[in-house]
């Protein structure tokens, strides 16, 4: 293709020195908050002056091969995206992740802007590759890993992806209640809520309570669980259901398990208020889910695609 037909997409997110300026107006007010609750400001500064360089230089990078179009993650879910379109998303893991479930097939590049900061796990390049990682994928010469989402249906005609995991339950700290289904099985719940993982997932929230589980376990002498992690493309999920509370009304038996190719797990929200469903640790990205309302979750019919070699 000529570089007029094709457009590449910068992902970006606010730094915490943005966040920090758009709380309180301007960057000394900011600097007397963050000092004052004994944190170090020039830390804030330097990662806002790599972010910003990192940016630059991807952006650059990018200008000679392609259109370009830079958007922050807040607008991702009202951004039309095009058939060729690529997207390389700067920052932490977590913005891959937000990206990937707004795409539809378009080939998604993870930029570390600061190694020496994030890990991630995610990100297998850095500013510097951007160019060289952009011309392979133009000329369809990269290699991609291709990546289950989970997604979540309810009655009333919601629908939400996941690419790390899905959260059912109450928005504030109250106690969620619902019913589940599962494998032929009913129970009426109340819970911290429920989590439903990804293998890409499989290393994030949902390892803190398998982690917990694990101690607990170890506490009591009954051994090592034999945990696996699902693999990133296997068309597996698994679920945990967060401090189940058994009472007269409640039971606490449907607490782990995991979703195999068509099959799923339904939900019925108790909840009056409050009741709600988000992916990926958003909460802003959210579907309400309030009393009388079903969902269904299970393997979502797309995948992502995450450019790797």
């Amino acid at each position: 293709m000529e570089r007029g037909m094709n457009k590449v997409v910068i992902i970006k997110k606010r730094t915490r020195l943005e966040e920090m300026v758009r709380k309180y107006n301007t960057v000394q007010q900011a600097r007397f908050f963050v000092e004052h609750m004994g944190m170090d400001f020039d830390d804030f500064l330097l990662e806002d002056a790599n972010y910003r360089l990192a940016i630059d230089a991807v952006k650059e990078a990018a200008e000679k091969l392609a259109r370009v179009q830079l958007i922050d993650r807040e607008y991702l879910p009202n951004m039309i995206f095009g058939e060729n379109d690529v997207c390389v998303a700067v920052g932490q893991d977590g913005l891959v992740a937000n990206s990937m479930k707004y795409l539809d097939g378009q080939p998604l590049i993870g930029i570390n802007p600061d190694p020496a900061r994030f890990d991630g796990i995610l990100l297998p390049y850095e500013a510097g590759d951007a160019e060289t990682v952009l011309k392979k994928v133009l000329a369809g010469r990269h290699g991609d890993r291709e990546i289950t989402m989970a997604e979540a249906s309810t009655k009333d005609g919601q629908r939400l992806l996941a690419v790390n995991d899905l959260f059912i339950g109450c928005r504030s700290h109250a106690s969620a209640r619902y019913q589940i289904q599962w494998n032929g099985e009913a129970e009426n719940q109340s819970s911290s809520g429920i989590i439903v993982s990804t293998g890409l997932g499989a290393t994030g929230w949902y390892k803190s309570v398998i982690e917990q589980a694990k101690a607990i376990a170890a506490y009591f002498g009954c051994g090592q669980i034999p945990y696996e992690p699902i693999k990133w493309n296997e068309r597996k999920l698994s679920f945990v259901v967060r401090e189940p509370f058994p009472s007269v009304s409640t039971q606490a038996g449907i607490v782990f398990g995991c979703i195999e190719r068509e099959e799923s797990i339904r939900i019925v929200s108790n909840m009056p208020a409050g009741g709600v469903i988000f992916s990926d640790g958003m909460e802003e990205d959210r579907l309400e889910f309030h009393a009388g309302n079903e969902a269904v979750i299970g393997i979502a019919g797309k995948t992502g695609r995450l450019v790797y070699g």
